[in-house]
């Protein structure tokens, strides 16, 4: 059958094919439920979007299905909580375990470090301790006046080509103040082989009748000495501290120790005028009535109680000065803050 065409270069439809084609409309249209009342070209174009819609819907449920993966549940783009909180227990078991790991090393290496620390200082300990190196050649004894060096290195019990580390320097010290004289005691080594030994001396600086003998004591009332003789010291008389108790390196007691600290007053208050130098003998048996004897002078100074020792000592001062070379008693032992006067009374 030959086509036709029109003056457009379209194909030509025949009478009859036009019937036809019109049918086969009339069909669409009769199936779809729609009325014959648009033309081809509205019937092209609503299939047309129809086919567009198709396409727009098809691409969504696509873009759906490469945005969702329902094996894993997992929204790309978006955060599963869930995988997070599992990720996050991972890391936190796996800090967890590094840490563990990272304790142990620390631990392994101190154990190292102190095992290799210790091997080291035995090793120092045997080598100081076994080296002739370190044998004492020289001890020296500093700041001893009273106490000899000998008797001091004796005491202490160290000897020359000893092992400078062997002796044990509190023991050592221990042992010096078994002396009286000795208050303190500090023993230094000096590498490689030199021992200094420090010490510290009580003085004597009162005296007390002990059987018949002259005992000597410090400042803090220990007895340092006990001798037949008789250095120029103030004799202390009327203590309370028995005199079979009184021995070399004991203590008199508290009581005696309570008039020790009034006498050092009375001799401080002295010392401003230089008339402790002058003083023979204290006698502290009457507490309301300390007395002192100065020989020099040939006075007796009744000084009460001790209080008001500083205006006390004035009046002293003055009546030893108007009555110089008189022998007698200087009465100080009233209240000066009332109607009480020092006075002087010459001896008959």
């Amino acid at each position: 059958m030959v086509r036709m065409t029109n003056e457009k270069g379209g194909i030509k439809l025949s009478k009859k094919q036009k019937i036809e084609k019109g049918q086969e409309v009339n069909l669409y249209y009769f199936g779809n439920g729609q009325k014959q009342n648009e033309t081809i070209d509205d019937m092209m174009k609503r299939k047309k979007a129809k086919e567009r819609v198709q396409r727009i819907e098809e691409r969504k449920k696509q873009d759906f299905d490469d945005q969702f993966d329902f094996d894993t549940e997992t929204v790309i783009g978006m955060t599963n909580r869930n995988k997070i909180k599992q990720e996050e227990q991972k890391k936190k078991e796996f800090t967890k375990q590094q840490k563990k790991r990272t304790r142990f090393i620390k631990r392994i290496k101190r154990i190292i470090k102190f095992t290799l620390l210790l091997g080291v200082m035995i090793g120092a300990i045997v080598f100081a301790t076994c080296s002739p190196i370190f044998n004492i050649t020289n001890i020296e004894v500093i700041n001893n006046n009273r106490v000899a060096s000998d008797t001091v290195i004796s005491l202490s019990g160290i000897s020359t080509n000893e092992n400078i580390f062997r002796f044990i320097a509190t023991k050592a010290s221990n042992q010096i103040k078994q002396n009286a004289y000795i208050e303190e005691v500090n023993i230094k080594r000096v590498l490689p082989n030199k021992v200094q030994i420090e010490v510290k001396e009580r003085e004597p600086k009162f005296s007390i009748p002990v059987l018949g003998e002259f005992g000597y004591m410090s400042t803090q009332g220990y007895i340092l000495e006990i001798t037949q003789n008789e250095l120029n010291l103030p004799i202390i008389y009327g203590l309370h501290t028995a005199e079979e108790n009184i021995t070399v390196g004991s203590r008199v007691i508290e009581e005696d120790l309570t008039s020790l600290e009034i006498i050092l007053r009375i001799m401080n208050a002295m010392g401003d005028s230089d008339l402790s130098e002058k003083v023979t003998s204290i006698d502290i048996s009457n507490k309301n009535d300390y007395s002192i004897y100065m020989q020099e002078e040939r006075k007796t100074i009744h000084l009460g109680d001790a209080s008001n020792l500083s205006n006390k000592m004035l009046y002293v001062m003055a009546i030893l000065e108007k009555e110089k070379d008189v022998a007698g008693e200087i009465f100080a032992n009233g209240d000066l803050n009332s109607d009480f006067r020092v006075y002087f009374r010459e001896e008959v």
